[in-house]
């Protein structure tokens, strides 16, 4: 086998794994945006608080 063809075919294989991955974060991306319009639409204002700011009315501080 040429060294030529084998550099060309390496660099397919390259930019078709690029693409593979890039269209599975496209998906992953576009998921989370159907999941936020959908809590939006829901008019749920304390929920969406909570997504936004999860770690927020976890702990309560007392002083004595």
């Amino acid at each position: 086998m040429d060294i030529a063809l084998m550099s060309i075919s390496q660099g397919k294989v390259q930019q078709q794994a690029s693409l593979l991955v890039m269209k599975m974060a496209m998906g992953n991306a576009e998921q989370q945006g159907e999941a936020v319009k959908e809590l939006i639409s829901s008019s749920n204002v304390k929920a969406l608080q909570q997504a936004a700011q999860p770690h927020l009315g976890g702990n309560i501080d007392l002083k004595l």
